[in-house]
């Protein structure tokens, strides 16, 4: 369904993660030795951001492409690059801000000296070349593996030091291939976690129709993706950890009860409803403030073509409804697509609540009080589901201020860029580090 987390519109610059390249043709110049990856701190009054530039170039052309960690992005690439002498400008465009950045190289090309311009806004920076290192972590590897005769591509994060923590982030809603998640599994690789992630099937390179898919086929792909990940590396199940968002965490219990030798789930942001559910709340809170009085009739309405899309409503009884609605005058502000385009979604059905009534491994409920796309009383649904299941080992923690993306909501003298919640990962990191500490002591 196309409602769902992607159409939730945030001011970060991780939307525009499909940009196209622009083409510099002037082959006079030796830009050689400007090439490479520019870091350094971005800062305007409070907010401070670890930012970094990776500028390659080909026989016609240069592409860059911008990375903050804290962003949760990961080489985004810039557009229009442009080239003249000693200076590269480019941009990037979010739902609502264009941000301009206007750069030159200095100090022999070990220092790129620039400018961001957004809004009303301009934020001077510098940063500095990193020297090429052969012995740069994490290491990343890219590799395939096959989930019901469908080709799935992923990649493996080694961090510097191998042990035995490792951990494997399932795949989410919409179309996002394993790019989505980059930046977050090579900040668990910077922390010590041998980190897999993939594509979820049909997006990037990898082969199947994930629209057509269902809740049961796309948890086969997440299990094959698991146990090729532990052949590859040599790690047993038993020190395996996996970790899902929104979508992703609805299916954590069901891949816990299908492997009951993994270790430990996180589920990030869980609806503790079905899905269709969960898409209507975030429906609704966007709404309610432009359609005030009338919400729940429009709730109401919108309910039935999310039903229909469902496959639990016919064509007949939603058309009814929507020749009941039209002369409403809530009716302009509701969604209702083009009925003949319409492909029946039935993961829309889907509920993760009976299986988290049967899920024996610990688990950890991550839930941001600012997000608005989940019922705020998810977590309490989830903890009453998993006391049902005898599990006593599970720990349920809301994050002040944080989205359903786990950006922290804030006000910041910047507030053009969203970043990671600053207990985020940490909070992950603590609860992950006892539950290894309980099964040394058993």
């Amino acid at each position: 369904m196309k409602l769902n987390i992607q159409r939730l519109k945030r001011i970060t610059i991780i939307f525009i993660a499909f940009g196209i390249f622009s083409r510099n043709s002037n082959k006079d110049i030796n830009n050689g030795d400007k090439t490479g990856s520019y870091s350094g701190v971005f800062s305007h009054g409070n907010f401070l951001d670890q930012i970094s530039f990776e500028i390659e170039q080909d026989s016609t052309s240069f592409k860059v492409f911008f990375t903050s960690l804290e962003q949760n992005a990961h080489r985004i690439p810039f557009q229009n690059v442009e080239i003249k002498g000693d200076s590269i400008n480019f941009k990037l465009q979010s739902d609502f801000y264009t941000y301009s950045f206007r750069n030159k190289w200095i100090e022999n090309n070990n220092k790129l000296q620039g400018a961001l311009t957004v809004d009303s806004i301009t934020v001077p920076y510098t940063l500095e070349k990193e020297l090429p290192s052969n012995d740069q972590y994490p290491k990343n590897e890219d590799v395939s593996f096959e989930s019901n005769e469908l080709k799935i591509n992923g990649t493996i994060w080694y961090p510097k030091h191998e042990g035995n923590k490792a951990i494997v982030i399932l795949t989410s809603s919409g179309n996002a291939d394993r790019s989505a998640s980059r930046a977050e599994v090579k900040l668990f690789a910077q922390r010590g976690y041998t980190t897999f992630h993939y594509d979820k099937r049909g997006t990037g390179n990898s082969e199947g129709d994930w629209q057509i898919a269902t809740i049961e086929e796309l948890v086969m792909d997440d299990i094959h993706a698991i146990k090729f990940f532990s052949e590859r590396t040599g790690i047993s199940l038993t020190n395996i950890g996996i970790k899902g968002s929104s979508q992703g965490a609805t299916k954590i219990p069901y891949v816990l009860n299908e492997l009951e030798s993994l270790e430990y789930g996180v589920a990030v942001s869980c609806p503790g409803v079905s899905l269709l559910e969960s898409d209507l709340n975030y429906w609704k809170n966007r709404n309610a403030e432009i359609i005030e009085n009338d919400i729940e009739a429009a709730t109401k309405f919108q309910r039935k073509v999310f039903e229909f899309i469902a496959g639990k409503l016919s064509r007949t009884d939603v058309e009814k409804a929507i020749d009941n609605a039209k002369s409403y005058s809530w009716f302009a502000n509701v969604w209702v697509p083009n009925l003949d385009e319409v492909q029946i979604d039935k993961k829309l059905c889907y509920s993760p609540i009976p299986y988290f009534q049967r899920t024996k491994q610990p688990i950890l409920i991550l839930q941001g009080t600012r997000d608005e796309i989940i019922p705020v009383n998810s977590h309490a649904i989830i903890s009453e589901a998993l006391a049902k299941s005898s599990n006593d080992n599970y720990k349920t923690v809301l994050l002040e201020g944080a989205s359903h993306s786990m950006y922290k909501i804030e006000e910041n003298d910047f507030p053009y860029w969203s970043k990671l919640h600053p207990d985020y990962l940490g909070t992950i990191e603590d609860w992950i580090n006892t539950v290894f500490d309980k099964e040394y002591t058993k």
